[in-house]
């Protein structure tokens, strides 16, 4: 008998990268990113140590969401080229593992956020985890062509839950922040779907291009980036952002239009998908930078008392 013949099929052999994997460290970082942005923005200071366990308890959350999806898509992950070798369908981490540790994951965040933060924002993390794993991951994802439409809602919270922490409310504003990135997911999301359509077809998940047809697709996401650049500036409409960030922030919305403007015009005379593959990397630079611009903002604003960019001519 061979050593291999002694191992347990039910226990893995997983490492603690393997569980980081397990907890999709790049879409954490977004979660975390945003999250800061609306807890520094929001009015009034929270107390730093309480910050720092709030997003901790965040970024702890944003992960159990990742395990709980990796845990219910192992099968779809299997067949997709560009999920093949996440830790469950490469064999590195048993399914019942992946599932227990994002479920105490789960319990551990909202807990600790709700009793040593607040409990809107830890009530808000709960429905967040909740709305990720399972509407939208367990029931929209395979249901329905709107389901990044809808389940985009779970990346869009962050901004809010950052808001929640530090004001133990959930405002305008806060809502503002959702709402740009709510309206940014199906173009960004899209624009991948298009380029791995193959993809989803052998998976059977019903992506827009592949459930409606790619001109459908090319259509929506043009009507979503004309939503998506004013929304960039409403942060400096509804005053607590600069004019300056206003404005870099409506050049970032209109470039991302452009962007799209072109993948709409191209209609499959691009075979090499150029357009698509130029809109994906940028929408998340676009993100990135919307919010790395209101983050500026914020911290001027704490140390010095007013917005150090509102009042600069923009030219």
């Amino acid at each position: 008998m061979s050593v291999n013949d002694q191992i347990d099929p039910q226990i893995s052999l997983a490492t603690p990268g393997d569980y980081f994997v397990l907890m999709k460290p790049r879409v954490m970082r977004l979660v975390v990113f945003t999250a800061l942005v609306g807890m520094l923005l929001a009015p009034g200071a929270i107390d730093p140590v309480l910050g720092f366990i709030a997003i901790a308890c965040i970024a702890l959350g944003a992960g159990a969401s990742g395990a709980l999806n990796m845990w219910y898509d192992a099968d779809i992950d299997a067949i997709m080229s560009r999920t093949v070798n996440r830790p469950i369908p490469s064999g590195a981490i048993v399914p019942g593992q992946a599932l227990n540790f994002g479920m105490v994951m789960s319990v551990i965040s909202v807990m600790t956020l709700g009793l040593l933060v607040n409990w809107t924002a830890g009530a808000l993390l709960a429905f967040t985890i909740f709305f990720y794993a399972v509407v939208y991951t367990m029931w929209l994802k395979r249901s329905t062509p709107q389901n990044i439409v809808i389940g985009g809602a779970a990346g869009a919270f962050p901004p809010m839950l950052g808001w929640a922490c530090a004001t133990g409310t959930l405002t305008l504003e806060g809502l503002a922040l959702f709402a740009i990135i709510f309206i940014w997911t199906p173009p960004h999301f899209w624009a991948l779907a298009l380029w791995k359509m193959r993809d989803y077809d052998d998976a059977h998940v019903p992506m827009m291009p592949n459930a409606v047809g790619e001109k459908s697709t090319r259509n929506q996401m043009l009507a979503y980036s004309v939503l998506l650049a004013p929304l960039s500036s409403v942060p400096y409409f509804m005053g607590f952002s600069g004019a300056l960030v206003g404005a870099l922030s409506g050049v970032l919305g209109t470039v991302f239009l452009w962007l799209t403007y072109k993948v709409w015009q191209n209609q499959g005379r691009d075979e090499k998908l150029t357009a698509e593959k130029r809109l994906f990397a940028y929408s998340i630079f676009y993100l990135f930078a919307v919010f790395a611009l209101l983050l500026i903002d914020a911290v001027t604003f704490r140390v010095s008392g007013t917005y150090l960019l509102a009042n600069l001519v923009v030219m």
